[in-house]
């Protein structure tokens, strides 16, 4: 048992709570019981794996998988795990896992693409991440400046979904645009001046949603790449919605405009 917060491994994945040293040491922190269990059900390659006793006792399932799957299982103390963990009050499991050990890549065929300018809040992207595995998003790309995509807020709040969508970070969103434009697919933003709601425009056929920075919105120049400019419409004097629920309503009229047309 692990019971020093000087061990080295312990020291290391500590590291990991800052988004550098993820990147340094190329690996991602995993934290808790959800997260663990969805990353054993897709397979998904640990590196380490550490858990407190207890957690073995009220899991024992889950730790028979652990020990066959994380390249290294140790057990640490309470203690140790408080140090671990990056919640106040951690459940006895965190393990890490390669950043690169799944390349993401768009498919051919794609229907439905999300890109996402410029998102800050962990916890609007991982809402975001489970709608979209949860409403049919072939893929997602990021801007450079998003908040980290294996953050692990962002995982927590994907509630599991994480693992289960594709999505990369891309360097030149202007481009990436036009080349969907090029082939066809419309470019859908969301704009506090747009003319158009989310049931006047076909979403079934192949199309691109932009969602952009919580407070600024899209940038200007993603923004005038844009076919088609939606407007939620709302009452009481609201003037916009968090970008996790926009992005979640634009995405279940699409499933509603699927299942009415059968």
């Amino acid at each position: 048992m692990l019971i020093s917060v000087q061990n080295p491994l312990v020291k290391q994945v500590r590291k990991l709570h800052n988004s550098k040293e993820r990147h340094r040491q190329n690996l991602h922190l995993l934290e808790g019981t959800n997260l663990i269990s969805v990353a054993l059900e897709v397979s998904y390659p640990l590196v380490t794996v550490l858990t407190t006793e207890l957690w073995q006792k009220k899991n024992p399932f889950l730790w028979e998988k652990l020990q066959s799957q994380g390249e290294r299982v140790e057990t640490v103390s309470e203690e140790v795990m408080t140090k671990l963990a990056t919640t106040v009050n951690p459940d006895g499991v965190v393990a890490t896992a390669k950043r690169d050990s799944v390349v993401s890549h768009p498919r051919q065929n794609l229907q439905l693409g999300l890109i996402l300018d410029r998102i800050q809040d962990p916890g609007n992207l991982g809402t975001i991440i489970r709608s979209s595995v949860a409403m049919g998003v072939d893929f997602i790309w990021l801007s450079r400046d998003c908040v980290d995509l294996d953050n692990p807020k962002v995982m927590r709040a994907s509630v599991g979904e994480w693992f289960k969508i594709k999505a990369k970070v891309e360097d030149n969103l202007s481009l990436l645009i036009t080349e969907y434009q090029e082939k066809g697919y419309q470019i859908i933003a969301t704009d506090l001046q747009g003319d158009i709601k989310p049931w006047q425009v076909d979403l079934t056929a192949p199309t691109i949603i932009l969602m952009g920075n919580e407070s600024r919105g899209l940038s200007a120049n993603l923004k005038n790449l844009a076919t088609h400019k939606l407007k939620i419409p709302l009452f009481n004097d609201v003037e916009s919605l968090n970008v996790g629920i926009a992005s979640s309503l634009i995405l279940h009229e699409r499933m509603r405009q699927i299942e009415v047309r059968g």
